[in-house]
């Protein structure tokens, strides 16, 4: 999930801002929160997309389509907000935990998408939430508690919920990763972080310092979310209790980075709710925030270990605005002394945000020490052929081994990242 310049060789963000300055894409509308003359709720811009055809048919061919009508029907069914709040969690929890088990290949898979597709649980949440914002309850329902219903909706659904910590005699590893993103330039598109989140979580890895228990959760690619502190209330209780944390995001095309550096910085480029926002990373005590943040994951062994078929590298590369100076310059070596962040080794969007966010909170916390930092894979391709948004396909048998390599790839990096802490 990157945003970068110069970025012509990558297929993360950097280079789909550079396709969509060449194209010119257009972006729909910001939809209003609610249409004032009947106060019904709107369709949030994600919620939009679910009427394309390539949702719909992910929703169908994976039965997360019969979802949202079970829900209204919860929802119909409440006749106090206790009610409402005890549906809304159970049916979000659900969901993570079918999303999950299909994954994990646990019980019967409805439809014919594959397992590890994770598409379904993103385009679910959304017939969920629109649900729930169509929804006019038997009881007064005013806006703060309908906002808190659809911050319950996605705590649960997103498997923030659901962290378990075992004893001491198990080490304790947390991954996060994203929602799809760019789906205006591919309604289509599937998030390689994602898919690796639902495959790992509440799983058991063997290490040369005994086991480790992965427990994983996925965040949204949206601005207003990180802003109003999504990320530091998931993980804040979380952190003193881990061995190892490491945040997961799609970057470039044919290989893993492990990035050295994390920046304060947001490049603007659009969101899933088209919202774009430039500027430093809003933070509680910005007076307090420093520039950079720095990786404790054990990028050395990571870059050095056989984990798969994509080359891991240590990318110490940043953006920067030297001391004294106005115009941004890269560093490949990483920042200087007094710069101002422009971008990370991660870019300047969404991952960079998130692996600057947990590991500053890491070292606020007084958690120096604690292995952690951000990993971005490779780009989740189509196949030769699929690769046209209007006419292709769902997926296709080159997308799927994609997929499960880079899957396979991310669960072999947290095993090696595990074995290398004490």
């Amino acid at each position: 999930m990157k945003h970068q310049f110069p970025a012509t060789s990558r297929l993360g963000l950097g280079g789909v801002t550079l396709l969509l300055v060449l194209t010119g894409s257009a972006l729909p509308a910001v939809a209003s929160p609610a249409d004032a003359a009947s106060g019904t709720a709107l369709p949030t811009v994600e919620e939009q997309r679910l009427d394309r055809a390539a949702p719909q048919e992910i929703l169908r061919r994976s039965g997360f389509d019969a979802l949202a009508p079970r829900f209204a029907h919860a929802l119909e069914g409440s006749r106090s907000y206790a009610q409402a709040e005890r549906a809304v969690t159970r049916h979000g929890s659900a969901l993570w935990q079918r999303a999950v088990d299909r994954a994990q290949g646990r019980g019967t898979a409805t439809g014919d998408l594959s397992r590890g597709d994770d598409r379904p649980l993103y385009w679910a949440r959304l017939t969920l939430s629109r649900e729930l914002r169509a929804w006019t309850p038997r009881f007064g329902l005013d806006d703060r508690r309908r906002k808190a219903l659809h911050t319950a909706l996605e705590t649960s659904s997103r498997g923030q919920d659901d962290i378990r910590c075992p004893g001491r005699q198990v080490k304790r590893v947390l991954v996060t990763g994203f929602d799809p993103f760019t789906l205006d330039r591919d309604v289509r598109i599937g998030n390689p972080s994602g898919a690796s989140v639902l495959a790992l979580d509440g799983t058991l890895v063997q290490t040369a310092q005994g086991p480790a228990r992965i427990e994983a959760v996925v965040f949204p690619v949206r601005w207003t979310d990180f802003a109003e502190g999504a990320v530091e209330r998931a993980l804040a209780r979380q952190l003193p209790h881990l061995d190892l944390f490491t945040t997961i995001s799609q970057g470039r095309q044919g290989r893993f980075d492990v990035e050295r550096t994390n920046g304060a910085w947001r490049g603007g480029f659009p969101d899933n709710e088209n919202l774009a926002r430039t500027g430093t990373v809003p933070v509680t005590d910005p007076a307090s925030q420093p520039q950079w943040t720095s990786t404790t994951l054990p990028y050395r062994q990571l870059t050095e270990a056989n984990t798969g078929r994509f080359p891991v590298y240590d990318n110490t590369s940043v953006t920067e605005i030297p001391a004294g100076a106005t115009q941004p310059v890269t560093r490949p070596e990483g920042p200087t002394p007094g710069s101002t962040a422009r971008a990370g080794g991660g870019g300047d969007y969404l991952s960079n945000e998130i692996a600057y966010r947990v590991t500053l909170l890491r070292d606020r916390l007084g958690l120096s020490k604690l292995p952690g930092g951000h990993l971005h894979t490779p780009v989740l391709q189509f196949g030769p052929g699929n690769d046209n948004p209007a006419t292709g396909q769902v997926t296709d048998p080159e997308f799927e081994r994609n997929r499960s390599d880079i899957v396979r790839q991310v669960r072999a990096l947290v095993q090696t990242a595990a074995g290398a802490t004490r």
